[in-house]
């Protein structure tokens, strides 16, 4: 299968097929469709973890977690919306078990894309975005720093869309009375 893929160049194999195909037990096909996505799944990863070893180490926990469940996937087409779930729960899961919280301590200089050029106003956001609680933090990040729309937001930690705006406004909000600034939507 992943010949097939390489020899076409992608084409000819769309996602619905590779997720049926995974779903028939295939791993090169669960293998190209967390490879079409990997640096978002890493992204995501890195978001709740800090850290590349711990990010890396979910997404193992993640791959194990799809392929012994994904025959349980009800629609073929929700498949990344399903895993990303899945990688959040995981990355959670680990925090959990570790009492790990994150903190500006355990941020790497080699982080998922900057979300500011002045590293002395990167340090400030953090400080300000761990006084916020972790649901609060969890919509801001994955909106802001990872550019996830509502909608996928909503999926990707199974909480109504309602929710995700509330907790946005809120934290944003929140953010805006410790920066003494305006936040504007």
């Amino acid at each position: 299968m992943l010949d097939t893929l390489i020899r076409e160049g992608g084409g000819g194999v769309n996602t619905i097929d590779l997720v049926k195909e995974a779903k028939n037990g295939d791993k090169e096909a669960l293998l190209a469709l967390i490879m079409a996505q990997q640096v978002e799944f890493y992204k995501l990863a890195f978001v709740y973890m800090k850290n590349e070893d711990d990010a890396m180490d979910v997404l193992q926990d993640m791959i194990v977690i799809l392929y012994e469940s994904i025959s349980r996937l009800k629609k073929d087409e929700a498949f990344y919306s399903w895993s990303k779930t899945i990688l959040v729960n995981t990355c959670k899961s680990k925090l959990k078990k570790n009492k790990k919280l994150i903190s500006i301590d355990e941020i790497r200089e080699e982080s998922y894309e900057d979300y500011s050029e002045n590293p002395v106003d990167k340090i400030l956001l953090e400080k300000y975005l761990s006084t916020l609680s972790i649901k609060h933090q969890e919509v801001i990040k994955l909106r802001y720093y990872l550019d996830y729309d509502y909608d996928t937001i909503s999926k990707v930690l199974k909480i109504p869309l309602g929710t995700v705006k509330s907790r946005l406004n809120a934290g944003m909000n929140k953010l805006k009375e410790a920066l003494g600034g305006e936040y504007i939507e």
